[in-house]
């Protein structure tokens, strides 16, 4: 599986505007594959987004970003960041979390290659 984190910027006073408009156009990334998602919005800079997909082949990612869906959004909204924009791909060593129920998900131990402790 691979991991594509994509950090934005926004221009000045368009932080709330940017983060509407990418939880939106984030969401259409399951269209293509994509398995998973989140968007991310910083405490400390507010005008800083972090959009992060999870996709089992980079083929359905590069479908995604250059599709309609990215594509119009990248030029509409293009006076709402700074540029230049770039995606960077990630492995996932592992992963853990706490479930609602208060189930554990991941043991914390290091996971080996691209699977993730369970």
């Amino acid at each position: 599986m691979d991991t594509f984190h994509i950090a934005w910027y926004a221009t000045g006073f368009r932080g709330d505007k940017m983060e509407t408009a990418l939880r939106d156009v984030t969401a259409t990334c399951l269209r293509y594959g994509a398995t998973e998602w989140s968007l991310h919005r910083s405490l400390d800079d507010r005008y800083k987004h972090l959009q992060i997909v999870h996709f089992d082949d980079k083929l359905d990612f590069e479908r995604w970003w250059l599709g309609r869906e990215m594509t119009d959004f990248r030029v509409i909204a293009s006076s709402w960041y700074q540029v230049p924009l770039l995606y960077v791909p990630h492995d996932l060593v592992g992963e853990g979390r706490i479930e609602e129920n208060g189930d554990r998900a991941g043991n914390g131990a290091a996971a080996s290659g691209s699977s993730t402790a369970a």
